[in-house]
């Protein structure tokens, strides 16, 4: 099952994060094991903002260990300690809850890789994204349960992506629940409804490359996968395009980066996708129930081609 929705505003900000909210509500019946929320809100774009755990929600079904929370305290001052020595200085901070922890962060340059190594060779740190605008979000529980819980409804920028989960294949945890950042870029995230067949080939040649999986949730692949076509030199929709071809299986997925929102499905197209589009706004999901939580008036609707990939800007 599992349930993808996103929208962009294209000249203009809204309340995104309650937006996001109704729309992958509407799909909880697809899945209520985890929920995650990809915000690109509205900032003055010169700071990181560093959403990261340092441990896992321990909630019905989940198959985490339980921690103290000093452990998680120890862990946090370690973070800190890393930053430093890496030049990164915290500007603000929030302790959103005792695993989850939000920064504001100065850092000149541009090598998110060697930052993420550093920062995630802590034990049971991870990060779940870095960007200008964009900020990962994600739980266990239903939609409204996360939003209420990381106070998501105030949320105003120009786009988001979320999913809920019906966990299958990996365990009921966050590191795999989605989106997954598109590491080691700033501002990409992914959201993807599917199988993949060929994910452990892939991996073990993505990681021979260098790149990074924090869980062994399939979906992950997808993210990794268009991070390294990005890091070869291609633009967003040529990694998108190569994955057609690239990933097998059944997928259609969503990718959005600090301008933009894609979305791509497989050529049997046998996961469901439907489109609203207008001169001002795009939403998109698994069911017409969600576009319809925030288009309740009559609109036109359409499913995709099989195989397409499409693009749009804010």
């Amino acid at each position: 099952m599992c349930g993808i929705a996103g929208l962009i505003h294209r000249g203009k900000s809204s309340n995104v994060g309650s937006e996001l909210q109704g729309m992958l509500q509407a799909l909880k019946h697809r899945g209520e094991d985890s929920t995650g929320y990809a915000l690109y809100g509205d900032t003055d774009g010169k700071n990181f903002i560093m959403r990261f755990k340092v441990g896992e929600n321990v909630g019905e079904g989940s198959s985490s260990i339980v921690e103290d929370v000093s452990v998680y305290d120890e862990r946090k001052k370690i973070v800190d300690q890393y930053l430093s020595e890496l030049g990164a200085k915290i500007i603000k901070e929030e302790r959103v809850l005792p695993y989850s922890l939000r920064y504001e962060i100065v850092y000149e340059t541009k090598d998110l890789l060697k930052f993420s190594q550093k920062i995630e060779s802590i034990p049971g740190v991870e990060i779940l994204s870095m960007g200008k605008s964009l900020e990962v979000i994600k739980d266990l529980g239903n939609a409204k349960m996360v939003c209420d819980r990381y106070d998501l409804d105030k949320v105003v920028g120009t786009h988001a992506i979320g999913h809920a989960r019906m966990a299958t294949e990996s365990g009921v945890d966050i590191k795999s629940a989605h989106p997954f950042w598109g590491y080691p870029f700033s501002d990409v995230s992914v959201v993807h409804n599917g199988q993949l067949t060929n994910y452990w080939n892939n991996r073990r040649l993505l990681e021979n490359k260098g790149m990074r999986f924090m869980s062994e949730c399939d979906s992950e692949l997808i993210a990794v996968y268009i991070a390294q076509k990005m890091r070869e030199g291609a633009s967003l929709e040529e990694g998108m395009k190569a994955s057609l071809t690239g990933l097998d299986g059944v997928f259609t997925y969503f990718v959005a980066t600090i301008d933009s929102l894609g979305m791509a499905k497989d050529t049997m197209a046998a996961k469901p996708l439907v489109l609203y589009e207008s001169d001002d706004l795009v939403a998109m999901g698994s069911e017409e129930i969600a576009i319809r939580s925030i288009l309740p008036q009559e609109i036109d609707t359409y499913d995709p081609f099989d195989g397409e990939v499409k693009v749009w800007q804010i």
